[in-house]
Order: C-alpha cells, then sequence, then structure tokens
C-alpha cells in the first residue's frame, strides 16, 4: 500500500512516532467529525491523540516534536494510515503554505458543505456554546467590521491569532473559492480531494468508499454511521435565507468554474 506504512521522526526523548498521511482540512460545520470518526475505525487507521490537532493554525509555535507526538507511536510491519482533521485549517492564510513545508506529499481533503447551511449552524452552535451573544442578523451584519484589520495583521505577523478570524467568520468562512486557490498553489488537484459534504450523509458508504479510494485503502463498511456533533437549530427568517443564498450565488458560481463541478447549491 503506497506510503502506508508508518514514517516516523526521532524525537529528542528518543521515541519514534508516525506521521500523517493524510489530514481533513474543512470545512468548520461540515462534517469533519463525522468523517473522521468513520475513518478511524477502519482497521488499517490509526487515530490521531485527538480530532483537531490545530498545529498548523493554532499550536505552530510548539513546534514540530509536539505535533509529531499526536500521532501514534509506529508499530513495527504494521501498514497503517494516520492523520488529523482541524476545520479551521482550509481557512487560515498560514495553514496550506506550513503544511506544505513540512509534508509536500501528504493527502488532504475537503469538506464542503453549503454555505448559507453552514453559516447557520455556525451561528447556533456559536450562540449555544458562549462564542457569540448577537442575533444571527446583527452578527452577519457586524461580521465585515469584526474583521476589519485582522488578515491583515495574521499575514503581517504568523504569531498572531485572530480570536475574531477564529470565530465571527459566518459569511466569509463559506467563500470556498477565495480559500482553494491558497491550496492550489502549494499542492496538485490529485492531492486535494474535494467533497459536498451533503453526500457524505445522503450517500454514505458511496461516499466514503471514494475517500477510502484516494487514501489506498480498502473498501470498509460500517454497520451504521451516525452524525457526530450534530445540532437541531431553529430556522431563520426565509428573508435573511434569501439574503444570504443572493451573497453566496456569485460565490458559488466562481467554485463552480474554479473546480469544473456545480454542486447545485443554487
Amino acid at each position: 500500500m503506497t506510503g502506508a506504512i508508518f514514517t516516523g521522526e526521532v524525537l529528542e526523548n528518543k521515541r519514534v512516532f508516525s506521521i500523517p498521511n493524510f489530514i481533513i482540512i474543512g470545512v468548520q460545520k461540515g462534517g469533519t467529525t463525522s468523517l473522521y470518526n468513520y475513518l478511524i475505525q477502519h482497521p488499517k487507521v490509526a487515530p490521531a491523540l485527538q480530532k483537531e490537532v490545530q498545529f498548523f493554525s493554532l499550536n505552530f509555535d510548539k513546534g514540530r516534536d509536539w505535533y509529531f507526538s499526536q500521532f501514534p507511536r509506529v508499530a513495527d510491519g504494521k501498514e497503517l494510515l494516520t492523520g488529523e482533521a482541524s476545520p479551521y485549517y482550509i481557512f487560515h492564510p498560514h495553514v496550506a503554505k506550513r503544511i506544505h513545508q513540512f509534508f509536500p506529499d501528504v493527502k488532504l481533503i475537503a469538506l464542503l458543505r453549503e454555505p448559507v447551511a453552514r453559516a447557520i449552524s455556525h451561528y447556533f452552535y456559536y450562540l449555544k456554546i458562549g462564542f457569540e451573544s448577537l442575533s444571527f442578523e446583527d452578527a452577519i451584519a457586524l461580521e465585515s467590521s469584526r474583521l476589519r484589520g485582522e488578515i491583515e495583521k495574521m499575514l503581517e505577523d504568523e504569531s498572531y491569532c485572530s480570536y475574531n478570524h477564529r470565530h465571527y467568520t459566518y459569511l466569509t468562512r463559506g467563500i470556498y473559492a477565495d480559500q482553494l486557490p491558497e491550496w492550489f498553489k502549494y499542492f496538485s488537484r490529485e492531492q486535494l480531494l474535494i467533497l459536498n459534504s451533503d453526500d457524505l450523509y445522503k450517500d454514505t458508504v458511496g461516499t466514503m468508499n471514494q475517500v477510502l479510494n484516494f487514501l489506498e485503502l480498502p473498501h470498509f463498511q460500517l454497520e451504521t454511521y451516525p452524525k457526530y456533533n450534530a445540532g437541531e437549530y431553529k430556522k431563520v427568517s426565509p428573508v435573511i435565507e434569501e439574503k444570504l443564498r443572493e451573497f453566496f450565488r456569485p460565490h458559488n458560481q466562481r467554485l463552480a468554474a474554479l473546480l469544473g463541478t456545480d454542486f447545485g447549491w443554487d
């Protein structure tokens, strides 16, 4: 199996750990937790210590040894894959370059969710856990002012972590046509599997087979595929929802042109 045997790095304490063969880079509220949990139940996949290592986005200052220590010990003679899923990666301006510097041959997976549904889910989840206090309408209206100058600060200072960029980006995170070109600068199209997250739930077995083929893993089917981190939220007004659809329509069209695939979101 190509690239399947754990590849190790010798750390300062002389322990040898595997390095990731795959990284699920996003998107937030797009099904990454479900996909990751399905994958790590495969007999040829070993999980990281935690799903969201967030090394290349939030923990880069901890260094490579810390990152390698998040993955399982090398197992002699066992052909296993390992990887992580940090959905902030796709959106963070420095992550594509950082991953390429570490692992230029790694395989990347992006689950893209219909952006209106993603934005609504993002908002109500953050309202539930206390990261947001504004109404949905106000949060959307104030997004640009909350973000003003934040990306510029991140680009000028790689150590700068922007709370607002991480949390208050309900609309911006759904503009995938602005995010993917940065990844295409560093990785070939063959290294990046881009999926419509709706397909993960509408045709779970078929979508998982796509993922397994991409990772060169034998097909393996679970008895059940529960949804992880699924939330039930109240509906927003049809007026607000239509305004969001109008906002995202040109960006979805740009995405379709970029990928040569129309997800049918409009």
